[in-house]
């Protein structure tokens, strides 16, 4: 019997992803017209032993996320739970708090999945690999290539090559250690708990205090205070993809992993992409439109174009490589090009939004996406796609570059890498 452990972090995570998180909990943000996680749940219900899937933050419970279980349980017939933090505990220290939950049934394995990354998760492979290693192995951590430059801002893996043992763990190291990077996706066996019990009695020791006023830290990282004892002692191995895999940090991500996600449904769900036919709007290459959304023939969408539940495309509109959010409105002949448009949100006739997309070299191979900070050295909006909030009403004939409009605003002019607040 198999389990899954989703981590979506809470409120304080996600900072970068703003405006979009403000209307709703990260993990549940629309890619590919449906949310993060349950793309994650998804990959995990293929699974033929999986019996739970336990999703652990720090979020308060509201209706959105209750909704999404309740929809998500029915969907993939699995029993889905919510287990909250009192407090943020770090990528481990929510697995040990809830530690009898988890083992609750006697699960031979289970995976844990961070929410902030996507892909094409090859969760079986990762299975069939672990059950064929020796029987001292207690995790397999996913990994991929990255390139040296961009491997410094990810956890680091050095490995026996014949063995796929981790030797050694750096996360994000100050100088070059290896280009394989972890993937933030793993499978432990339950004798994890006790290098999990060892981490938190040796921090709680540490960070003890007597002063009633500082508070404990039950803080536990899985990367720095687990992996980084467990390294070279037959415990650790590592699981090689070479297939589609990102973080979702930013807004920028959410367009990439849109992206990618389409891509995949030709191969897994071919029928969730539209087609072009009569009377139709034209397609070019991937796109989803919500049957409930409303699109003029004339339009042109694509590609990789997400259209969500109840949007109005409106006469001679032009899409390229964006996300148009529940029930937004896009009226005749805008055009969106590289840009997010918020829930509810009206883009007037004959205006243009533009952001600038901020793709993985293609000339460098395993190249990851940069996040670049949000401001360059001398104060000025470093170019980005374009973020425009919920129920933004943005005016006809006007142009929208490289902006991040915050919700509930009606724009009066034109905008050029500017933060509207």
């Amino acid at each position: 019997m198999l389990k899954a452990i989703i981590l979506i972090g809470g409120p304080m995570k996600g900072t970068r992803f703003r405006p979009l998180s403000l209307e709703l909990p990260k993990p549940l943000f629309p890619v590919a017209g449906f949310p993060v996680i349950y793309h994650h749940i998804e990959a995990c219900s293929k699974l033929s032993d999986l019996r739970e899937i336990i999703l652990i933050g720090f979020y308060q419970p509201n209706d959105a996320l209750n909704k999404f279980i309740s929809q998500s349980q029915v969907e993939f017939q699995v029993q889905i739970r919510y287990l909250q933090e009192y407090s943020g505990l770090g990528t481990a220290g929510g697995l040990y708090h809830f530690r009898d939950q988890i083992m609750t049934g006697g699960p031979e394995m289970f995976f844990v999945m961070n929410a902030d990354v996507c892909g094409d998760f090859p969760l079986q492979d990762m299975l069939d690999s672990h059950r064929a290693l020796p029987s001292s192995a207690i995790c397999t951590v996913l990994a991929t290539e990255a390139t040296r430059q961009q491997s410094l801002t990810y956890g680091c893996i050095v490995e026996n090559k014949d063995t796929h043992e981790i030797l050694h763990y750096v996360e994000k190291p100050e100088t070059f250690v290896s280009t394989t990077i972890n993937c933030g996706i793993y499978l432990f066996t339950p004798e994890i708990f006790q290098p999990l019990e060892v981490a938190f009695k040796k921090n709680l020791e540490e960070n003890y205090s007597f002063d009633y006023q500082v508070p404990s830290k039950e803080v536990i990282r899985l990367e720095q205070d687990v992996f980084l004892p467990m390294a070279a002692t037959a415990t650790l191995f590592v699981f090689h993809t070479s297939q589609f895999w990102s973080q979702i940090k930013s807004a920028g991500a959410a367009i990439y992993a849109n992206r990618h996600y389409l891509a995949i449904y030709k191969r897994t769900h071919p029928e969730r992409l539209t087609l072009n036919s009569e009377g139709k709007p034209k397609i070019t290459g991937d796109v989803f439109i919500h049957p409930s959304a409303q699109v003029h023939p004339t339009a042109v969408l694509g590609p990789n174009v997400t259209i969500g539940r109840n949007v109005t495309v409106g006469e001679g509109v032009r899409v390229r490589e964006s996300i148009i959010l529940e029930g937004a409105t896009l009226q005749d002949h805008c055009c969106i090009l590289h840009s997010i448009i918020g829930w509810h949100s009206t883009v007037g006739f004959w205006t243009r939004v533009e952001g600038t997309p901020n793709d993985p070299n293609p000339n460098k191979p395993f190249a990851k996406l940069e996040i670049p900070s949000m401001f360059t050295e001398d104060g000025r909006l470093n170019p980005s796609i374009t973020v425009i909030g919920s129920s933004v009403q943005v005016p006809s004939e006007v142009i929208i570059l490289n902006s991040i409009v915050l919700p509930h605003k009606d724009l009066s002019g034109c905008y050029k890498n500017q933060i509207i607040l």
